[in-house]
């Protein structure tokens, strides 16, 4: 079967570290097996949904490489949802109901009380159509809950153990007892679509054929795999990967908004570094950047997700992002340095990406061995030495220890004390890429003017 998958996010807000994750095992799996990837928007929340965040998931896709076969929208659907309401309530599958929310937390407590569990007790099943006609004429508006299968036919509409059990492709055999759980409510009262409904509707009519999605969902897979029976439709494979926790064990839930992917953005990560931690978190495969996505989707095996917590933690991130760049070669990045402005080709690339943490940082090396910056003299008799003892040009990667050594005969100066000094002196850092390489492309010119301590 050629694989149908979808990344369903509610334009409520940015997408997140947990969604990219979601969204990116979906892309994977789908290329890796020939298959194709839907981007659908769940809007049916009218009050928070805008097209702002809608465009946002689109352009975070896009910078990260997730692109879409197809796009649709829930707000569009509403006709065809008001066809696959009309098919259950048809045949009771889907039933009216009129209490008010104060009236069903009462019950509940009710219900706790009696050490009874606090499902909904279907009382709403006892009204008659003349009742029903009567409440909605006093202007009662029915909200509408789904009747799960779960009566075995001799204990009238209570509730009976019911098992639904799937295969789920990273988690195993698993089971939802719907005699456990409440008819939940797919319509609300003001007659929009809850998404326990419209997202089996839509997973039908888009053929989807694998659903990858938090493991927050396996008791909702539970009930839509109720809901596709009624409807006369087999149900998609279902897959649900274990969620993210932080670096100090708890629930990432609350520090979402700093984990978006505009904030990677913002900061300078690389798209493949974020990829590539989103897709390998959580499993048994190392956490290794990937220059390519074709790599990533080789790798996958939904089959190497563990079902214990994904540990996500930002500082490892930008680490991985590092040693992505680290590993770029020129050609990777030469569009990139040229539109920054930076002309020092491959040789400038090689001295300085091992000291990148993000792309931007090459900017700093580039006014280093480009530009006039301000030199930091820690000790003038010294560097007036090293400075009578600078070679004549060409320079090459040879030129750094011919230099160190004569100095080091002239001044008795080693290790620290011969290196810093003069790192100082050239770059104003404290530290940063091998000076041997870096040397020839700051030249002669600016290295004595920096070493006499005007700025060069």
């Amino acid at each position: 079967m050629t694989p149908r998958v979808r990344f369903a996010p509610s334009p409520t807000g940015r997408i997140h570290i947990g969604n990219i994750r979601t969204a990116t095992l979906n892309w994977l799996y789908a290329r890796k097996h020939g298959g194709s990837f839907l981007l659908r928007m769940d809007d049916t929340d009218r009050e928070r949904s805008t097209e702002e965040f809608a465009q946002s998931i689109r352009d975070d896709l896009t910078w990260l490489g997730l692109t879409w076969d197809s796009e649709a929208r829930q707000s569009d659907r509403t006709a065809r949802y008001d066809e696959a309401a009309s098919q259950l309530k048809a045949t009771g599958a889907l039933y009216p109901c009129f209490e008010t929310q104060d009236e069903l937390d009462r019950r509940r407590k009710r219900q706790l009380s009696m050490h009874r569990p606090p499902i909904y007790d279907r009382a709403a099943l006892k009204l008659g159509p003349d009742e029903i006609a009567r409440l909605i004429a006093e202007g009662r508006k029915p909200h509408w809950r789904f009747r799960l299968p779960n009566t075995d036919g001799t204990h009238g509409s209570a509730p009976q153990p019911t098992i639904v059990s799937w295969n789920d492709l990273i988690r195993g055999d698993q089971t939802v007892d719907l005699g456990s759980l409440s008819d939940p409510v797919l319509i609300r009262g003001d007659g929009t679509y809850l998404y326990t409904f419209t997202s089996v509707v839509d997973d039908i009519d888009f053929r989807i054929t694998h659903i990858v999605r938090g493991e927050d969902h396996v008791t909702n897979t539970g009930v839509q795999l109720a809901i596709f029976e009624a409807m006369g439709a087999d149900a998609p494979a279902f897959g649900h990967h274990s969620l993210l926790i932080g670096a100090d064990g708890h629930a990432l839930s609350k520090r979402l908004g700093a984990l978006s992917v505009q904030s990677f953005r913002d900061d300078g990560l690389e798209p493949m570094a974020v990829l590539s931690h989103a897709a390998l978190v959580g499993t048994s495969d190392a956490i290794e950047p990937h220059a390519h996505i074709a790599e990533l989707a080789a790798l996958l095996d939904l089959s190497k997700i563990s079902t214990a917590p994904g540990r996500f933690d930002v500082e490892d991130l930008k680490g991985l992002n590092a040693k992505l760049l680290h590993n770029l070669d020129y050609a990777g990045v030469a569009d990139r340095l040229t539109a920054r402005g930076i002309s020092g080709g491959a040789e400038f690339w090689n001295a300085v990406r091992g000291n990148l943490v993000v792309f931007n940082d090459a900017d700093l090396w580039w006014r280093v061995v480009n530009d006039t910056i301000a030199p930091v003299i820690e000790d003038r008799g010294f560097t007036d030495q090293a400075l009578a003892l600078l070679p004549a040009e060409p320079w090459t990667v040879e030129t750094w220890g011919q230099w160190t050594g004569a100095v080091k005969a002239a001044t008795g100066a080693k290790g620290k004390s011969l290196f810093h000094p003069l790192r100082l002196a050239l770059t104003g850092q404290e530290s940063g890429p091998e000076l041997k390489l870096l040397l020839p492309l700051i030249g002669r010119a600016r290295a004595s003017a920096r070493l006499s301590g005007a700025a060069g």
